[in-house]
């Protein structure tokens, strides 16, 4: 079942159940994912709306910080919920050492010898944890493979 249909059967569960933290997680979701598809003019795929669950996510732990240090901890627990809710639509997330394999099978692949090849190597690199793993976390696994300056 695509993911697009799985969340909208997903909604209508939530919808059933009365559960009104979930649904509101899952119009949030829908909302943006219809703002994507008006944006780009083109229906999206699964990856794209993974990406866009990921988007959400990350906007979400960044409200996070921001209502943690205001205090606000009835919209930090909001957020969370949010949060998992939206974490059940992701593929299953890249363990450290399947992320440090791909990453040292990326660098022999593409012969990257310096930091300067970062590039070459998160390109290689991106169409594999897309989804999977948080770009940031691949991006500071090159560096620490290379070298940073």
């Amino acid at each position: 079942m695509p993911l697009k249909e799985r969340i909208a059967h997903d909604m209508k569960q939530a919808l059933r159940a009365r559960d009104e933290a979930r649904l509101r997680a899952i119009r949030m979701l829908q909302a943006a994912i219809q703002r994507q598809e008006i944006d780009t003019r083109t229906t999206l795929d699964d990856g794209a709306v993974s990406a866009t669950v990921q988007k959400l996510i990350k906007q979400s732990q960044d409200a996070i910080e921001q209502f943690t240090k205001g205090g606000r901890d009835d919209l930090v627990a909001r957020e969370k919920a949010d949060i998992a809710a939206w974490q059940a639509y992701l593929p299953e997330q890249l363990s450290d050492e399947a992320l440090a394999k791909l990453v040292a099978d990326a660098i022999s692949e593409t012969g990257a010898t310096s930091i300067k090849d970062i590039g070459k190597v998160m390109g290689a690199l991106k169409a594999k944890v897309q989804g999977r793993a948080d770009m940031a976390k691949v991006s500071a696994a090159v560096k620490a493979n290379l070298g940073s300056p």
